[in-house]
């Protein structure tokens, strides 16, 4: 397809063409930077008590986690919030898994990819300190 210009322009199926459903980081390398500068620019007393914790990224969530399929995940917390904790159990590490995939479909720029990659990686850090999804919507971070 050419214009009026005679260059060529990219067809809607053009791979090449970003993504009508969001912003796709050029690679996964560029995507675990934004979840690194994410965890990096919370505030040094929060990351003291974030012990044993493990962050993972996935493409796409697994089909309905937690029995309810209603809503696709951005992340997921696994693991024994430290509220709950007897003191001195041996616990396996937490873990916190971001899905890629769904949280570039919710932006649509860098800026905006890496400010929801950045209020998920909070959300789920929250629950890490036993702060449930109730509590968030009141804060703002639901």
């Amino acid at each position: 397809m050419r214009d009026r210009h005679a260059r060529h322009r990219r067809a809607d199926s053009d791979p090449r063409r970003r993504p009508v459903d969001g912003f796709r980081a050029s690679s996964r390398e560029r995507f675990e930077r934004l979840v690194g500068n994410a965890v990096d620019s919370l505030p040094p007393q929060l990351l003291s008590y974030l012990d044993n914790v493990q962050i993972t990224i996935e493409d796409v969530p697994p089909p309905d986690p937690v029995g309810e399929g209603e809503e696709i995940l951005l992340g997921l917390y696994e693991g024994v919030p430290r509220t709950e904790r007897d003191f001195g159990d041996g616990l396996l590490p937490d873990r916190i898994t971001l899905y890629r995939r769904p949280l570039e479909a919710r932006a649509r720029n860098h800026h905006e990819l890496a400010e929801v990659v950045r209020d998920t990686v909070v959300h789920e850090i929250a629950h890490h300190f036993g702060i449930d999804d109730d509590h968030l919507d009141e804060l703002g971070w639901g």
